[in-house]
Parts: C-alpha cells; sequence; structure tokens
C-alpha cells in the first residue's frame, strides 16, 4: 500500500527562476528549515539529506536520484535499512502557470514498505508541516530574487540584498 504526503504552493515566477533555487542545494541553509542537500542532482547520483521536521526529530538518508527533467521535476528515491520496510520517493515537480510567468511548486513523497503506515502515523504531521515550511521558504526567497532582479533592471538601487547572478545550469 502507498501513503502519500503532497503539498503545493503558487510562486510568482517562471519554472526557471524556480528551478536554480531548488537545486542550489549549498544555499539551502539560508532559505530551507526542513532539509539540507550535499550532492549533485543528477540522475544516478547519490544524494546525502538532513530532514529537520518541526517538532521532529532530525533523520539523514543517501537516497538515490531517479529524475532530474531540468526546470520541470526532481525526484529521488530513499530506503530505511533495507528496501521494502520503509521506501520512499520524493518528488519535486513544476508547473508553468500563467504562460510559463508563475509556477505552482508541488511538494510530494510517496511512502511504501512494511512500516510505512505506522511510521507515517507517527511522523505525518511533522513531515507535512516541513514540507509546507520548505515550499514557504521557497516560495519567499524565488520570489525575493525575482523582485530584486526587477529593481535592478528599471536603475533602482538594491539595498540590502544580494542577487545571485551566477548562471546556474544544473
Amino acid at each position: 500500500m502507498t501513503h502519500e504526503i503532497t503539498t503545493s504552493i503558487d510562486i510568482d515566477a517562471p519554472p526557471a527562476r524556480v528551478w536554480e533555487v531548488l537545486v542550489d542545494f549549498d544555499h539551502y541553509p539560508e532559505w530551507n528549515p526542513f532539509m539540507r542537500i550535499a550532492g549533485r542532482p543528477n540522475e544516478g547520483a547519490t544524494l546525502t539529506v538532513h530532514l529537520m521536521p518541526p517538532g521532529g526529530r532530525e533523520s539523514v538518508f543517501e537516497p538515490d536520484v531517479v529524475r532530474c527533467e531540468k526546470h520541470r521535476e526532481l525526484a529521488w528515491v530513499g530506503h530505511l535499512v533495507v528496501s521494502g520496510l520503509f521506501d520512499g520517493e520524493h518528488r519535486f515537480h513544476l508547473e508553468p502557470l500563467d504562460g510559463g510567468e508563475r509556477t505552482r511548486f508541488e511538494h510530494t513523497e510517496a511512502f511504501t514498505g512494511l512500516l510505512s503506515g505506522p511510521l507515517l502515523w507517527y511522523m505525518g504531521d511533522e513531515t507535512r508541516a516541513g514540507f509546507v515550511a520548505m515550499n514557504e521558504g521557497l516560495k519567499t526567497r524565488v520570489e525575493g530574487v525575482v523582485a530584486a532582479e526587477r529593481r535592478d533592471e528599471n536603475g533602482s538601487a538594491v539595498e540590502g540584498q544580494e542577487v545571485d547572478e551566477r548562471e546556474v545550469d544544473r
């Protein structure tokens, strides 16, 4: 049986801008209260993921990236100890809205395995709260960067904000 947690948020920025922030794992501590990631968002890569759910215990696991479609989707699969006990497929999906000017960010995890029901009963609320906190942090970060860039393009000084202008091609 599959148990799923799904959250979503609409972001006032194109999918390419959301993607740039999403896969820039080095800067997660600046905006993401729920997770830290080390590794590369490449299909077949192994990541090291630290989850810090609000009110829950921190956990660390090493999932494998199973899908990475630039500006569209990033997904990984992780296992608790051995496959079949408690497995999770974590997915970030970016859906263009309004002709690509905005993005619906969907954050999902599908859990399977013998312990999926009991463990989700125990930690599901904290996990969902972590997803929501990450979604809100992503929205704030991306919209802030886009707003700063727009102000800068209009010739206004951008005070108190650094805009990372590196081209991120991941």
